[in-house]
């Protein structure tokens, strides 16, 4: 059974419980026991584009709820200090379990308004170049970098182009790799092409369960494979593009669980589980030499394709 199929007919289940009144206790229960019944099926068993779906579910937290959730005294910084602000990359400052971070997030609205702010999460290059900024001067002062990834990728425009796109995201990727301090990378929802590899050369990388990371969109992959993005849930499947695959193949380290249904539908839980991994794997690279985290960094991303040969 397709969630999305699913999530229709709680909606209509739940529609039909609020009309009814106090004297319908019997068919409030039944009702209730219909929705929690429905809605253990529908999750028993997640292929590749329910999870697509999941990733995607509008109703999914953000960045912003993490940050607000388990982080402290947040100072947002802005600019690239070459061209502008860009909204989809929120960065800055903060304080986790007492200890300074810099936070580099990609940033995704709640409202249409806000997402138009945001484009979406679709960074542009000053999104890149600020994110830069921010982790060199971490660096400096022996702060721990934490990333937030939920983005379909870089956005694609004339404008981002011009202003040398693809090389914001090459010096991100050298960068990151060369970085004398702990980097933490967080897939929250939906992590795309490049936009996403970005933010992901870390020493760890978290990714809750119900995400995805790939080298594109299921519809993408279709379109240019098969001429057809009609077959989006197909390639989705062909893609292996889910946290269980990812931490199969070695190009993840830890999986974040959800509860049943999303991280929507019970977001105190998710934090809590995200809040303890983040902690133990902050505490342990904290422990690491500068020329440590980078000798160990290049040798995970070297070897992720061995992993995956002999798999």
């Amino acid at each position: 059974m397709q969630v999305r199929e699913s999530e229709a007919r709680i909606a209509a289940l739940e529609a039909r419980f609020a009309s009814l009144g106090e004297q319908d206790l019997f068919e409030k229960e039944a009702i209730q026991k219909e929705i929690t019944q429905i809605r253990e099926q529908a999750y028993a068993s997640l292929s590749a584009w329910d999870i697509v779906y999941l990733a995607r579910h509008p109703k999914r937290p953000k960045a912003s709820d993490y940050v607000e959730k388990l982080f402290d005294d947040f100072i947002e910084l802005h600019g690239d200090r070459a061209f502008g602000d860009d909204g989809a990359c929120v960065a800055g400052l903060a304080n986790f379990h007492g200890i300074p971070v810099t936070l580099i997030t990609q940033s995704k609205g709640k409202t249409l308004e806000e997402n138009m702010k945001k484009n979406f999460g679709m960074l542009h290059p000053e999104g890149y170049r600020k994110a830069l900024r921010l982790v060199k001067q971490a660096e400096k002062f022996h702060r721990p970098i934490i990333t937030m990834v939920d983005t379909s990728g870089a956005y694609p425009g004339k404008g981002a182009e011009e202003r040398g796109q693809a090389e914001a995201i090459a010096q991100c990727l050298e960068v990151f790799s060369g970085l004398r301090t702990p980097v933490i990378a967080i897939v929250l929802s939906e992590g795309g092409s490049g936009g996403a590899l970005a933010f992901s050369v870390a020493d760890k990388i978290l990714m809750l369960e119900n995400a995805i990371y790939s080298v594109l969109s299921p519809e993408g992959f279709a379109s240019i494979l098969w001429k057809d993005e009609k077959r989006a849930e197909e390639a989705a499947e062909v893609m292996e593009l889910t946290a269980a695959d990812l931490k199969r193949k070695g190009i993840i380290d830890t999986i974040i669980k959800e509860p049943l249904g999303g991280a929507h539908q019970n977001f105190d839980l998710v934090c809590d589980h995200l809040d303890k991994e983040l902690y133990r794997e902050l505490l342990q690279l904290n422990m690491l030499s500068g020329d440590t985290l980078v000798e160990k960094r290049y040798a995970k991303f070297r070897k992720m394709g061995l992993a995956y040969e002999n798999m």
